[in-house]
């Protein structure tokens, strides 16, 4: 009998692949006389799981392979204990091996054996499996020798029936073992099947440590105690204390040392503590570290009229009417108290200072079309009205599409119902490069920001323009380009305000964790997506900090859908087996985890977990599907910082729906 889920799932790691096969072995739960195998070393974190989940003993059964010499990867066969050998004839005779070859590495492998057995066990004796329903369970198959091996040497130990339990092999593998033993469970047989780490998302290799710590676990577990849990002995032992968020100077300036480019990310777009802390670091960083610049998640015009404002160039009067740009949906993101908090202290800030030493505030984004192209035209009126004129011109393709997004122009011009702008922008951001100097001097003192504001603006168009367009061919190609995007005015950003003062300029940037941390250590860099994060490490290794946020829950201002109006939700508990349930677990109300300096943290945390992302739109009904991703912690990030409960953002425009806040799933039984 063979048993399958799927014919093709990737597990997040062998943790994971054990619970998926608990489940599909939940007929043995409560029966007496089972044991569990777990192939040594990888089958035994699947098998741990197994075993717990099903409440009977744990215990390990080493097996090796038998590779050719001079290929080892390829096997000629398996040895277990009690002298098994199973040997692939079809190998053996195609290579033309000799017995004494095949003699030699048995015996090494014998040896190798041997050494496990007392590493793993010390003097404790193996499980007696006589009359037994034993479970023998590894990570994967692909020719089933090793299996093969482990079944012919436990059938010597006399159990009274043999059940195969992996997550992921051939169907042909699953087939043929069936005919040996009772029951087959293949949770997964994927076609065409490649190797068994295809199966998985994260397939580090188990260490000698790892298999003697689940084996204590185990039977802490069976004596009645409860699991040993070493990870949070571990994250306790490692974790900084932080007050309402920030850590001290001391941890603040060490973490960033001379770092450039300081990325500080949030898990929503609509928490008050991720902003609030976020600032407050900000703040430190220039007073005392000669950072002048944040750099934000943002629309370039939007938020140059706040860098307008802190610089006291502009004609706002007051923080508020400095953030009036912010108009598109979701406007909360940057008109909201914390943000008007920091926009008046750093005007305050700059008071103190001569022009040039003063720190500014710049966006990142491309969805200002309409708007980016408005202050191109109007930045030529003023220096060049011939020029304003063919840019007026350039930029009439746009005129057909109605709204600010650009989202009815990209509908049109990707599916070729409308005229597509792409020369035209490009046409007008190299004329204006052309033009630099000129126009530069043309305005004196200020002509360097005010050229580079509009070059800025001419490049949004652009960028703007093809991804509107290819928004609707695909996702991963539309992140890309805006990501593309963002990082390049960030760079074009730095090298501004570098030139202007004559030395490397220091940069925050204020993103969604999603932008900020390396795609590469996610889920979604598996799928072809880069971000910000990854493309500030590529191109300034060594000069740069990412810095993510977590919380377990509370409240948080979000949409129910795009364009929506905001509301005051309740973030509901992190999901088990993610990295925000872990740190509730520690038990700590808030703290910064350093994945650069902590190595116990570090190592922990490099092992795939669920990490949860709500962005301006927040769905508790598809929780899982719609806000969680893997991600191995320690590469996505240099430190994360966790606090436990958050409260939602105060938008500047509390409606009567935020006001009133979503009614807890306990109503009217909650007090």
């Amino acid at each position: 009998m063979t048993d399958r889920l799927y014919s093709d799932r990737l597990f997040s790691d062998r943790r994971d692949a054990g619970r998926v096969l608990a489940g599909l072995l939940g007929h043995y739960r409560g029966l007496p006389g089972v044991v569990v195998l777990g192939l040594a070393r990888g089958g035994v974190p699947v098998a741990y799981e197994v075993a717990i989940g099903l409440g009977h003993p744990l215990d390990v059964f080493p097996v090796r392979k038998l590779g050719t010499p001079g290929r080892e990867e390829l096997a000629m066969g398996a040895i277990a204990g009690g002298g098994v050998i199973v040997l692939d004839e079809d190998v053996v005779r195609g290579l033309g091996l000799r017995s004494d070859t095949v003699r030699q590495v048995a015996e090494r492998e014998s040896r190798e054996l041997a050494r496990r057995e007392r590493a793993y066990r010390g003097d404790t004796p193996a499980a007696d499996l006589r009359g037994k329903t034993v479970i023998v369970v590894d990570d994967g198959l692909a020719t089933g020798a090793t299996m093969r091996a482990a079944v012919r040497a436990v059938r010597q130990r006399e159990p009274a029936k043999i059940v195969v339990a992996v997550p992921a092999a051939p169907e042909s593998t699953c087939q043929e073992l069936s005919t040996l033993v009772g029951e087959v469970v293949c949770a997964t047989t994927p076609t065409p099947f490649f190797s068994v780490g295809e199966s998985y998302w994260s397939f580090a290799q188990t260490a000698d440590e790892e298999v003697r710590r689940l084996l204590r676990a185990a039977a802490s577990a069976r004596a009645g105690a409860p699991p040993v849990r070493t990870d949070l002995a571990i994250l306790r032992s490692e974790l900084v204390p932080v007050r309402d968020g920030v850590p001290s100077d001391e941890v603040l300036f060490d973490t960033v040392g001379g770092a450039r480019f300081v990325l500080i990310g949030e898990a929503s777009h609509g928490t008050h503590e991720f902003y609030a802390a976020r600032a407050r670091m900000t703040r430190r960083l220039i007073e005392e570290k000669g950072f002048v610049a944040v750099a934000v998640e943002a629309d370039w015009p939007d938020a140059y009229r706040v860098n307008r404002y802190v610089r006291g160039r502009g004609d706002d009067a007051t923080a508020e009417e400095a953030l009036a740009g912010f108009r598109r949906f979701p406007a909360w993101m940057w008109r909201n108290a914390d943000v008007l908090e920091f926009a008046g202290w750093l005007r305050e800030h700059n008071e103190r200072l001569d022009e040039r030493a003063r720190a500014g505030f710049y966006g990142l984004d491309l969805y200002s079309l309409h708007r980016s192209a408005d202050e191109v035209v109007a930045y030529l009126e003023k220096v060049d009205p011939g020029a304003a004129a063919r840019a007026r011109d350039r930029y009439s393709c746009f005129d057909h599409s109605d709204g600010d997004d650009g989202q009815a122009y990209g509908f049109a011009a990707g599916f070729g119902a409308g005229e597509s702008c792409e020369r035209r922008v490009i046409d007008q951001l190299v004329d204006l490069q052309r033009n630099a100097l000129r126009y530069q001097r043309a305005q004196g003192l200020l002509g360097e920001d005010e050229f580079f504001h509009a070059e800025r603006n001419a490049a949004v168009v652009a960028a703007a323009e093809r991804y509107y367009r290819t928004m609707f061919g695909g996702r991963v190609s539309s992140w890309n380009l805006r990501d593309r995007h963002m990082a390049d005015t960030l760079f074009a950003l730095s090298e501004h305000l570098g030139w202007q003062r004559g030395e490397p300029a220091r940069i925050v940037v204020w993103a969604h964790n999603s932008h900020l941390g390396d795609s590469r250590a996610t889920e979604m860099g598996a799928r072809g997506e880069l971000n910000l994060g990854r493309l500030v490490r590529e191109h300034n290794r060594g000069d740069c900090r990412l810095i993510g946020f977590t919380t377990f829950a509370g409240t948080v201002t979000a949409a129910d859908d795009w364009g929506r109006p905001a509301e005051r939700k309740i973030v509901r508990p992190a999901l088990p087996g993610s990295v925000e349930e872990l740190f509730h677990e520690a038990d700590h109300k808030e703290f910064l985890v350093g994945l650069t300096r902590s190595a116990g943290a570090a190592d922990l945390l490099r092992g795939a977990r669920l990490e949860r992302a709500i962005g301006v739109v927040y769905r508790p009904g598809t929780e899982r599907q719609s806000h969680y991703f893997q991600t191995r912690l320690s590469d996505q990030f240099d430190a994360v910082i966790h606090i436990d409960e958050t409260g939602a953002l105060e938008p500047l425009e509390r409606t009567a729906r935020w006001e009133r806040g979503e009614v807890p799933e306990t109503y009217p039984v909650a007090v």
